[in-house]
């Protein structure tokens, strides 16, 4: 008889350790997500852009390509809603100064936290898409130069300050769309050129 009830007392406890401490964890984590309120968001970045060229050499015959490495200043500032402890969702709005071109990227955008460290530091996801506008740009006579689509996903470090705010590193992909037309020649109906700017963003910034 004894040993039937230490069999049916020990899976009986089991059990109900289990459904205590299930109900710790969903009780500390309700608590959790009570006390977080959603609030506005900040994350302003300078760096550089960094790619390589292709380009063909004007009347060359034959025809004659050569390859360039670019580096241009980019800024962008990130404004949004920080709606769960890991998510802020907002809008990208920033400038890229391309060797020819000077484009505006408006973009939706988002902010992920992966992992957190001890020391207070994390590592991001970062998502940005939209369309570039000429705005800040001047053309030369003849030429006209529009924005595309840009896309801007990466990663990046947020490291956290005593006062709130965090230092932030990041590396991104940016991929970003552009024609020009430029002024006709002899016998000529139409001509442009389409472009792709296809560059690593390193930036370094402030979050708030």
């Amino acid at each position: 008889m004894k040993l039937l009830k230490s069999n049916i007392t020990r899976p009986f406890l089991s059990i109900v350790l289990t459904i205590c401490t299930h109900s710790l964890i969903g009780s500390f984590t309700h608590h959790a997500q009570a006390q977080f309120k959603p609030h506005y968001v900040n994350m302003t970045e300078l760096g550089g852009l960094f790619g390589r060229v292709v380009y063909d050499i004007p009347w060359s015959n034959p025809p004659v390509s050569e390859v360039e490495n670019r580096v241009n200043l980019t800024i962008q500032t990130f404004n949004g809603v920080q709606l769960k402890p890991r998510l802020a969702v907002g809008a990208t709005v920033g400038v890229d100064w391309y060797n020819t071109a000077l484009l505006m990227p408006l973009a939706a955008g988002a902010r992920y936290d992966l992992a957190r460290s001890k020391k207070n530091v994390t590592l991001f996801g970062s998502l940005d898409a939209g369309y570039s506008v000429n705005w800040l740009h001047t053309d030369g006579t003849g030429y006209n130069t529009r924005g595309g689509m840009m896309l801007n996903p990466g990663l990046g470090l947020k490291i956290g300050l005593k006062s709130g705010s965090a230092l932030t590193l990041s590396l991104t992909y940016k991929r970003q769309d552009a024609q020009v037309t430029k002024p006709l020649g002899w016998g000529e109906i139409e001509k442009w050129e389409d472009r792709t700017y296809n560059r690593m963003a390193l930036r370094m910034g402030v979050m708030f």
